[in-house]
C-alpha cells in the first residue's frame, strides 16, 4: 500500500465574518517535500499553517496530515506535526536542554528517550555545544534554531515553519536553509513560508503563491517559471549613438514583444525559439547596429510573483 499524503487540503475555506482569509485553497504533498508558501502580509500564508497545525478549523474543506482529519483527531495530528510559528516564545530562564526536555514531555516523550533525542536534535542544529548555556545568553540566530530543535523533538513527520528565518542575519539564514535540506532528506515533509524568494528557489522542491486567500499557482519552480512568464528577457547592450536604430530594428521583428531602454542596455520582451533570436541578431548586425554584448536574462521565482500578484490583501 502507498504511504498517504503528508499534507492534503481539500478546498479548504476560511472566513471571519465578511473577511475570507482563506478561499477555496486545495494542496497535495508527500513526503520528503519542501513546499515554499509565498505571499504578502495578509495574504492567508499563516492561517493555512495554523490550520494544519490544528490551532483553527477551517470553515469549510478538509484537511489531512498523514491521513487523519485536523478536525476530527487533532491530537493524532499534533504527535506527527512540529510547528514553528512566525513569532515563538523561549523561556529565557531555562537551560537549552531544559527548554527541550520541556517540550519532549509536554509531546509524552517517554523519560528515558528524551536525552538520546534532546542530543540528536541539538546535533542536528548545530547547538551541542550550548547544551548547557540559559536561553538568554543565545543570539538570535541561536534562539531560532533552538525553536527549529524544539519542533524537532517528538521526531514528527511534518514540520510547518512559519518565516523561519525572519530577522535573521545572512550566515543564520543559510545556516537554517542547510538544515531545512537536511531535515528533507531524512524524509520530512515542510512547509516554509517566507519572503526571500530567492533563498525558497535555492532549497525547496516546489512552491506556491497565495494572495488575498487565493492560491494563484503551485509546482515545481521550474515549471512555475515556464508556465507563467511566457516571454524570456534579452538584454542587448549598444552604444547610447545606437539605441534609436536598435530599437527601430526589433520593434516590428517577430518574437518580439516590448523593447525598454535602460541606460546603454534594451531589454527585449521576447517569446520566439532560438532561430527567431539568431535572426534578431542578424538583423541588428545588418542594419550596422554595434552590439557591446547580447544574452538572455535569467527569470526567476521572483519574476514569476511580480508577474501573478498584485499587492492584494484579505
Amino acid at each position: 500500500m502507498n504511504e498517504p499524503l503528508r499534507i492534503d487540503l481539500r478546498n479548504i475555506t476560511k472566513r471571519y465574518d465578511k473577511l475570507t482569509a482563506v478561499d477555496n485553497l486545495s494542496l497535495a504533498l508527500g513526503p520528503g517535500e519542501i513546499f515554499g508558501f509565498i505571499g504578502p502580509n495578509g495574504a492567508g500564508k499563516t492561517t493555512t499553517i495554523k490550520i494544519l497545525a490544528t490551532l483553527l478549523e477551517p470553515t469549510s474543506g478538509t484537511a489531512f496530515v498523514d491521513g487523519i482529519n485536523v478536525v476530527e483527531n487533532p491530537d493524532a495530528v499534533r504527535a506527527r506535526i512540529g510547528y514553528m510559528p512566525d513569532t515563538f516564545g523561549v523561556y529565557d530562564e531555562f537551560k537549552v536542554w531544559e527548554y527541550l526536555d520541556f517540550f519532549a514531555a509536554a509531546y509524552k516523550v517517554p523519560k528515558g528517550d528524551r536525552p538520546g533525542l534532546i542530543d540528536l536534535v541539538l546535533d542536528l542544529t548545530n547547538l551541542s555545544n550550548k547544551k548547557d548555556a540559559y536561553v538568554e545568553g543565545l543570539s538570535r540566530g541561536m534562539k531560532q534554531r533552538l525553536c527549529l530543535a524544539r519542533t524537532m523533538v517528538h521526531n514528527p513527520k511534518v514540520l510547518l515553519l512559519d518565516e523561519p528565518a525572519s530577522g535573521l542575519d545572512p550566515r543564520a539564514r543559510i545556516e537554517i536553509r542547510d538544515l531545512l535540506k537536511e531535515l528533507r532528506n531524512l524524509g520530512k515533509t515542510i512547509i516554509v513560508s517566507s519572503h526571500i524568494l530567492p533563498e525558497l528557489a535555492d532549497f525547496c522542491t516546489s512552491v506556491g503563491i497565495i494572495e488575498k486567500g487565493k492560491l494563484l499557482v503551485s509546482g515545481p519552480i521550474d515549471s512555475l517559471i515556464g508556465d507563467n512568464i511566457g516571454a524570456r528577457v534579452l538584454e542587448i547592450k549598444v552604444p547610447a549613438e545606437d539605441k534609436a536604430m536598435a530599437s527601430k530594428v526589433l520593434t516590428p521583428l517577430k518574437g518580439v514583444r516590448n523593447v525598454a531602454e535602460r541606460g546603454e542596455v534594451l531589454d527585449v520582451q521576447f517569446d520566439g525559439g532560438i532561430d527567431a533570436q539568431n535572426d534578431l541578431l542578424l538583423a541588428l548586425i545588418t542594419a550596422k547596429v554595434r552590439i557591446v554584448s547580447f544574452g538572455e536574462v535569467q527569470t526567476d521565482l521572483e519574476a514569476v510573483f511580480m508577474n501573478l500578484t498584485r499587492g492584494l490583501v484579505a
